[in-house]
């Protein structure tokens, strides 16, 4: 069973064919092909980040501002990915808020990170963090683009 919902006309331009026609039914319905599985992939992510977040806040009492930053990164992964298996149009707003928090992170982690954990947060940043950033902002701006 699918759920339609009616959104304004720009946030339909998602889902009409190459034609320029509106879709059947267009709206918010489940998205398909490749957003359906970078919207699971970045739920995966976001959701992999949590025994992180965990245990930062649990073994390191004094790293509450690497808890909140994570805990945003988690939540705009999440939204972003769940906004995109939907085929909901706002999935640009989440994308776009969620690049810059993925590139501050990497950001911070390199430049706090002493010489033996150096490695492993420049290691984080260049094969997570980063390529994240990059398909966050990728995702805004062409949803951004989609909406007109």
């Amino acid at each position: 069973m699918s759920v339609v919902l009616q959104l304004p006309r720009r946030a339909e331009a998602l889902h009409e064919p190459a034609s320029g026609a509106p879709a059947e039914g267009a709206g918010l319905r489940p998205a398909a092909g490749r957003f359906h599985l970078l919207g699971t992939v970045l739920i995966a992510c976001g959701l992999a980040l949590l025994p992180w977040v965990a245990l930062l806040a649990t073994d390191l009492p004094s790293a509450a501002p690497w808890v909140g930053l994570d805990a945003l990164e988690t939540l705009g992964l999440v939204a972003t990915g769940v906004l995109l298996v939907r085929g909901d149009a706002r999935h640009a707003l989440t994308a776009a808020a969620t690049a810059p928090l993925m590139v501050v992170d990497a950001w911070f982690d390199i430049t706090t990170s002493d010489a033996a954990r150096l490695f492993t947060a420049s290691a984080m940043a260049f094969c997570a963090e980063l390529p994240l950033a990059a398909v966050c902002a990728v995702v805004a701006v062409r949803g951004f683009r989609n909406r007109g």
